[in-house]
């Protein structure tokens, strides 16, 4: 065996191992109760962490199949979250992190190439023939030198509707808090970005197919300590059609996939395991056949943080920025320059935008 060999045996054989003890933790623990039986999840769940580490949804090609990043790849991850922690200013724009360093020594999480796991190379499916032109089609501000002429050029969230399902369960640069309550037969999921889940647990009857929501109909049940979420009956729709009415939420934001289509046949199932007193394992499979060729799944690990603040997320659909996109984009095409919608920052994950909320 060369060294090559025995490098890669190595690092396989360790990501094997980080893998091995992570299972055996979700096995092992053993929730508290509420007083009425149910495992109990409740608390504040910020997944900020994740987007401040610079864990991508999608898995960089020159990975390939491999999940875990090497001890070099790790270290160089670890030093940026100690440079980001040592520039830390809480002034009116906040920059920096306060113990990301401290929470990528703490979980094996950390040292994920990305939140997709399946497909095995963790990218997103091919899209359909069908979505595929639907998706080059959409309209939104993030598509570079698009024209704004009114909301049927902006997705949901341009106009502070949703953010889509999952992508609401998702990790984005900013206000990544979720609160979790639950009473006898429900669990509610507060999330700090244009949404609340009221979610029947063991009961509740299917909505018909003509009735939709942005974030879908969930219905929970328990698996043992694990709590499944099954969710249908999501907004179907694209970004390319004249008619607001007839435009949805993508299943994945991003500058290279908010335009994704949503079908009539999307579905979700989650699942939420807590792995210690501080720690649930959150993983959701996402299908929609008419879009996707293969299902898609992506695994989070929430971390507890009591000390974490809900504030009120001020955005509605006619904000002043709806407005000032639609005035900037003619003003630009009336003088002659080149629209501009492409001119915003990119935060470092990949395919998340970094927009400029009020």
């Amino acid at each position: 065996m060369n060294r090559r060999h025995l490098a890669l045996q190595i690092l396989i054989t360790g990501s094997a191992i980080v893998l091995a003890h992570a299972a055996a933790a979700k096995s092992a623990y053993t929730p508290g109760r509420t007083a009425w039986g149910d495992p109990d999840l409740q608390g504040t769940w910020p997944i900020d962490r994740i987007a401040d580490a610079g864990i991508p949804l999608e898995r960089p090609e020159p990975f390939g199949d491999r999940l875990l990043l090497n001890d070099q790849e790790f270290a160089a991850r670890l030093a940026a979250a100690r440079k980001s922690d040592a520039g830390v200013t809480r002034d009116v724009v906040e920059q920096g992190t306060s113990g990301l360093a401290e929470w990528l020594q703490s979980t094996p999480f950390a040292r994920r190439s990305s939140l997709l796991v399946a497909p095995a190379n963790g990218r997103v499916p091919p899209l359909t023939p069908q979505a595929e032109v639907l998706y080059r089609a959409g309209r939104t501000s993030w598509k570079p030198g698009q024209p704004i002429d009114w909301v049927t050029d902006l997705d949901s969230y341009d106009r502070c509707v949703s953010r889509g399902f999952p992508t609401s369960m998702l990790p984005f640069p900013y206000n990544g808090g979720i609160r979790l309550f639950q009473s006898p037969g429900f669990v509610v999921l507060q999330l700090e970005v244009l949404g609340t889940r009221i979610i029947p647990v063991g009961h509740g009857e299917q909505w018909p197919q003509a009735v939709r929501g942005w974030l879908g109909q969930s219905r929970g049940r328990w698996e043992g300590d694990t709590l499944v979420i099954e969710t249908t009956n999501l907004v179907a729709g694209d970004s390319a059609a004249n008619d607001v009415a007839k435009r949805a939420a993508p299943p994945l934001q991003g500058r290279k996939s908010i335009t994704i289509p949503v079908s009539e046949q999307a579905s979700a199932v989650e699942r939420l395991t807590m792995t210690g007193p501080n720690t649930i394992a959150y993983r959701v499979t996402y299908t929609d056949p008419e879009v996707f060729t293969a299902p898609l799944t992506i695994e989070l690990e929430w971390t507890r943080n009591a000390g974490y603040r809900l504030y009120e997320f001020a955005c509605h659909e006619g904000n002043q920025q709806v407005r000032n996109m639609i005035a900037a984009s003619r003003a630009q095409r009336k003088s002659g320059q080149a629209v501009a919608a492409a001119a915003r920052p990119e935060d470092g994950l990949g395919n998340w935008p970094v927009p400029a909320r009020p």
